[in-house]
């Protein structure tokens, strides 16, 4: 089985047009219209995004979400999927709507401008048990360090706060794929340091990692191999932007 390597995440050779053009939709709209309530609220006390830093990490963030929908998207339709114990589909199920979610409240931050429609994954995604689980628990990662930058470079505390929200999101799921992990049979996931971990426990971090990611420009370039296709990202999922999530089960936690 091919584990994850690291220089497969982060490229710098590839083409970053496209991340960034996505990123730079945030643009005046977001100093504008400000962050608005996505889950239960009535976007009265919204946080506000003022300046660049704001809209580069917000615009960034929403294309993250929206790889990360595809990946749970895709994910759940696997062989892989069906294999793991009804109590981990329950699981994916809850984390594919949860992204969404967070999509959404994105959106409407960035002028309601879609991210990328098409995503690309290392050969043997979301067919090679451990491959998958590996890129799963990398982008993941990759979502947590970019939150924790969120919250130590957003420049309104309200923002900061919906970004410790999300990351904590994140990391419920980093989580979940590596209990996955273990009822699937695998003893290691290898994440975004590039070392096999021991998948038992699932929850090993003492405190959230940031593997050396500490700009939301270094996301950009680990996350942006993801937009195109290479030799080594050619497996294309899509991104449905019109995806309705389900709150069944969930609990609203609007921002603010």
């Amino acid at each position: 089985m091919k584990s994850i390597d690291l220089s497969e995440i982060v490229t710098p050779d590839v083409d970053r047009r496209q991340f960034l053009k996505g990123v730079g939709m945030a643009g005046a709209s977001l100093v504008a219209g400000g962050l608005l309530v996505g889950c239960g609220g009535n976007g009265s006390n919204s946080p506000k995004a003022t300046n660049t830093i704001d809209q580069q990490i917000l615009g960034a963030a929403k294309i993250a979400e929206a790889l990360a929908v595809t990946m749970y998207t895709s994910f759940n339709a696997s062989p892989i999927f069906t294999a793991c114990p009804a109590s981990d589909q329950a699981y994916f199920t809850a984390a594919l709507n949860e992204e969404m979610f967070h999509y959404n409240l994105l959106k409407s931050a960035t002028g309601n401008t879609d991210a990328p429609t098409t995503y690309y994954f290392p050969t043997g995604m979301f067919t090679d048990t451990q491959t998958t689980i590996n890129v799963m628990t990398t982008l993941e990662e990759a979502f947590v360090a970019a939150y924790l930058i969120g919250v130590s470079s957003l420049t309104t505390p309200a923002l900061r706060v919906l970004a410790a929200q999300i990351m904590g999101i994140e990391s419920d799921h980093r989580t979940l794929i590596r209990t996955a992990a273990g009822d699937l049979g695998l003893s290691t996931t290898t994440g975004l340091s590039g070392m096999a971990e021991v998948a038992s426990p699932p929850n090993n971090s003492i405190y959230e990692r940031t593997f050396g990611l500490t700009t939301i420009s270094q996301v950009v370039t680990a996350l942006t191999p993801f937009l195109s296709a290479s030799s080594a990202h050619s497996v294309s999922a899509p991104f449905n932007p019109s995806f309705v999530p389900s709150n069944v089960g969930l609990v609203g936690n609007p921002p603010g």
